[in-house]
């Protein structure tokens, strides 16, 4: 991003960023903005394996839960602390019809978790690891799960806080078993995506 695209993103308001990401999002469906940090942010398309993830973790969370549905659409989030910021996780767990009715950026308070998978680009460090666990906590969703490929770790961030962010982080090597807390309350063996990993 130039300084003056850094500048002009700076100063936007959230009303402004949403159409302009309305805008690009007609005219090419293939780019999906965020605005987290004051910042725009851009979503990159992701590669079979990072769907596949989704799709696996889709299946266990009806399973496990058929109250809740993993939404892996790329449905807009309302976050951080005043939902001054958008953003569009990998998938979102809410009930069963959260979202219908509520529009591109909806507000969070349904949410039970927010999940990412890490993309092969140069900012999936600041975005998937920094920014967005920071956005999801001050936005107070319960869990929030970072499927890192880089590490091949599961990470489940628990126990929100406005302030410092999410308080309990557990992490356990692709492969193992792990438990997404209440309200959550899934277990998962990580077994296979394994094959998953690029």
């Amino acid at each position: 991003m130039t300084v003056m695209a850094e500048r002009a993103s700076s100063q936007l308001s959230v009303d402004t960023f949403e159409r302009i990401a309305e805008f690009a999002e007609r005219m090419d469906e293939t780019v999906s903005f965020e605005f987290i940090g004051g910042r725009i942010g851009v979503k990159k398309v992701t590669n079979g394996s990072h769907g596949e993830i989704a799709m696996w973790l889709v299946f266990h969370c009806k399973q496990a839960r058929p109250d809740l549905t993993l939404n892996p659409t790329g449905q807009g989030l309302k976050v951080e602390a005043y939902r001054r910021g958008r953003a569009k996780p990998d998938a979102v767990l809410a009930p069963v019809g959260y979202f219908n009715g509520r529009g591109d950026w909806a507000d969070p308070a349904g949410v039970l978790m927010a999940v990412e998978i890490t993309s092969y680009d140069s900012d999936t460090h600041n975005r998937d690891r920094v920014e967005k666990p920071q956005a999801y906590a001050e936005a107070g969703i319960p869990v929030y799960l970072l499927i890192d490929r880089d590490s091949l770790s599961i990470l489940v961030h628990s126990d929100p806080d406005p302030e410092d962010g999410y308080r309990d982080i557990h992490v356990v090597k692709l492969g193992g078993k792990v438990t997404l807390p209440d309200p959550v309350g899934i277990e998962l063996d990580t077994e296979e995506l394994k094959q998953y990993v690029d």
